[in-house]
């Protein structure tokens, strides 16, 4: 198992955060969690909205071939309402972080792996995009009903995570 976020975090503070924190209680570690979290979902913000861009790509031309795609839609609807529960997400972990700068760090690094391995899931859903935009390259229509099928499932599959991720966060009053 990686390394303890929190611990991580800690161990690369400069020495004006560590005077932050001692007469703070804990104000610069709190900074720093809220500053990591937001930094991670602006890149899955990113991740999705650079994929939509892809993926609008691959449907025009998908059309233009003359061919229909329901599926196509779906993924849209479903990138762009993923992409903004992503965006508006709560911000910073406040539920794990109590009045006097203590940090509750295994509810954190629970919550914390559980981005990571949502963060590879999202990088996974990015390559099927990427294969279906080298396969409208090479216009191998041929392939595309069961890949898209497949990216569709994909995306809602992630959805479905995030919103476990929500539930998550609520239960621990986040």
């Amino acid at each position: 198992m990686s390394a303890n976020p929190v611990d991580t975090l800690k161990s690369s503070e400069g020495l004006l955060s560590k005077i932050q924190n001692f007469f703070g209680r804990g104000y610069s570690d709190k900074e720093n969690l809220r500053e990591l979290d937001r930094k991670l979902r602006d890149a899955y913000y990113q991740s999705f909205k650079a994929m939509r861009h892809r993926w609008e790509e691959i449907y025009l031309a998908y059309l233009q071939a003359g061919r229909k795609g329901d599926d196509f839609k779906k993924v849209i609807q479903v990138m762009d309402r993923l992409a903004e529960k992503i965006n508006r997400a709560d911000y910073g972990y406040a539920g794990l972080l109590d009045r006097k700068g203590s940090i509750r760090e295994d509810e954190l690094t629970r919550i914390f792996e559980f981005d990571r391995a949502l963060g590879s899931e999202i990088a996974s859903f990015s390559s099927f995009v990427d294969g279906l935009y080298a396969d409208y390259e090479e216009e191998s229509w041929g392939d595309f009903p069961p890949k898209v099928k497949k990216i569709r499932s994909t995306i809602l599959e992630l959805e479905r995570k995030w919103d476990e991720r929500e539930k998550q966060f609520r239960s621990l009053g986040v």
